[in-house]
């Protein structure tokens, strides 16, 4: 486990709820936990849902106050360098979507890399436009390597329809996650699937992974 673990991925693919049952999940095992959103188009720990059980849980939360304006790129808020100043605090971070969300973090690029102690998970969905295949993932994934200074070191497949998802829908995704950890020569964590579809994927995934959702709405993306 590493100090400070990144989630980057494009828009929609569920990467800030993950974020957040990471952060829970460190936060129940005893770890002083942070969790920053580093979206400067869309900060989704703003609402209510995940914000108030993240509250619940001890977790503290760091927003840009930036985000949701027109600045291209904003100068961090100060309690943003906390995820690299802070060494007792274990420090999840919700990178924002494609090459434009990964230049806020270009500005923490150099000290998290300086320390070492860091994942940087991309997030994959290829139920969402832009990345419905392997070969448009990996680019959009290189896009956000380029812009943030830093390299992806994990893939994590969350291919997911919301709650309309079926375990059909999970499974057919099983081979591209796999092609992209082959052509990356990246390793792939896992597959995460809604709490009640585990049992159904069983063996016909690679590595399921239980996720529960944290928001009301039942459009979101898990």
């Amino acid at each position: 486990m590493k100090r400070v673990t990144l989630f980057s991925g494009h828009y929609g693919s569920g990467k800030t709820n993950i974020a957040v049952n990471y952060a829970l999940g460190l936060s129940k095992e005893g770890h002083k936990t942070l969790i920053a959103d580093l979206d400067i188009v869309n900060p989704y720990f703003r609402t209510r849902d995940s914000e108030e059980a993240l509250k619940e849980a001890g977790v503290e939360i760091v927003v840009s106050s930036y985000a949701n304006t027109n600045v291209d790129v904003p100068a961090l808020p100060e309690e943003m360098y906390r995820i690299i100043d802070d060494k007792e605090t274990h420090a999840v971070v919700d990178v924002g979507g494609d090459d434009r969300g990964a230049l806020a973090l270009g500005r923490l690029a150099a000290k998290l890399m300086e320390e070492n102690d860091y994942e940087m998970v991309f997030v994959m969905n290829f139920y969402r436009p832009l990345t419905r295949t392997a070969d448009q993932l990996i680019q959009v994934l290189r896009e956000v390597e380029i812009a943030s200074g830093m390299k992806v070191t994990a893939l994590l497949n969350n291919s997911n329809l919301g709650q309309l998802t079926e375990s059909m829908d999970i499974e057919k995704t099983d081979a591209l996650a796999k092609e992209v950890s082959e052509k990356t020569n990246l390793p792939l964590l896992g597959t995460t699937v809604r709490e009640d579809l585990v049992s159904k994927v069983k063996g016909k995934v690679f590595n399921p992974m239980p996720i529960r959702l944290h928001f009301r709405d039942e459009w979101a993306i898990y």
